[in-house]
């Protein structure tokens, strides 16, 4: 059983991390598998949108505690080359650097949609890949927490960079330093997700949405995502000056032409 299943249909493509009897946790396979699949989303130009999710009853449970306990790092070998991993701190760090966070610098250059469908908890690594996305959205059942701190560890995969970006500098610290575990109203409530549904209908609205953004003008989407994220590293000069160059491209547009005609014609727009 492949630990990580990649699939595109009508422009969403779809990560589901498929180790559930051990909460998603990470492994070598996994993440390998992952970074090649992010490249895909990347560059593929039939790929609209991305949403990330889980097998069974846990999002991701971030590192693997038994590889951990074995001075491993933080991935399951699962019967790779051990020599490349030893108990030094040195390849510990490159466990990380070389493998996970290779994922949020690969989310970073993805100026398409991503959608975290939280489906169970969230914990640790397992946060942070979810505040890697644009959009938030999760199960009634799903727990989220930075437990880091449980472990005597720090945020190794962005949760230090994230969360206080999307929640402040004080309830980010509160959570990281107390590795408290809160359900999905407090994150509402905290800004850490986008909105909570119904369990049984999780999939059904992310993937709504996931289809309503691929038949969104395409051009127009990824130059506003870029807006927004440039935006929060410049000063508002610069970022009027950035976005009135994106205006003068998406004037040019044919999506641009048929959203006026649409309005003007009071019917849906049908963009390319």
């Amino acid at each position: 059983m492949t630990d990580l299943i990649f699939k595109v249909q009508e422009g969403v493509a779809t990560i589901t991390l498929n180790r559930p009897g051990a909460k998603n946790s990470f492994s070598i396979q996994m993440i390998n598998s992952w970074i090649k699949a992010l490249e895909e989303v990347r560059d593929n130009e039939d790929i609209r949108v991305l949403v990330l999710t889980g097998n069974g009853s846990a999002f991701c449970g971030g590192g693997d505690l038994k590889s951990m306990k074995e001075g491993l790092g933080f991935l399951n070998l699962d019967g790779d080359n051990e020599k490349d991993f030893s108990t030094t701190g040195l390849n510990r760090k490159n466990s990380l650097w070389k493998y996970v966070q290779r994922i949020p610098l690969l989310m970073e250059e993805i100026d398409k949609p991503t959608i975290a469908a939280i489906n169970g908890d969230a914990i640790g690594a397992g946060l942070d890949m979810a505040l890697h996305c644009d959009l938030r959205i999760a199960s009634s059942r799903a727990r989220l927490g930075e437990g880091y701190v449980r472990l005597g560890l720090v945020p190794g995969d962005g949760g230090g960079y994230y969360l206080p970006r999307l929640i402040g500098l004080d309830k980010a610290l509160e959570l990281l330093w107390t590795g408290r575990i809160i359900d999905v109203e407090e994150a509402l409530n905290l800004g850490v997700i986008t909105r909570h549904v119904p369990h049984d209908s999780l999939l059904e609205e992310v993937y709504q949405l996931a289809s309503s953004l691929a038949r969104g003008p395409q051009q127009a989407i990824r130059l506003i995502k870029r807006t927004v994220y440039y935006g929060q590293k410049t000063d508002l000069r610069t970022s009027l000056d950035m976005v009135s160059s994106f205006m003068g491209v998406v004037t040019e547009h044919p999506d641009y032409q048929e959203g006026l005609n649409a309005m003007m014609e009071k019917r849906k727009p049908n963009f390319k």
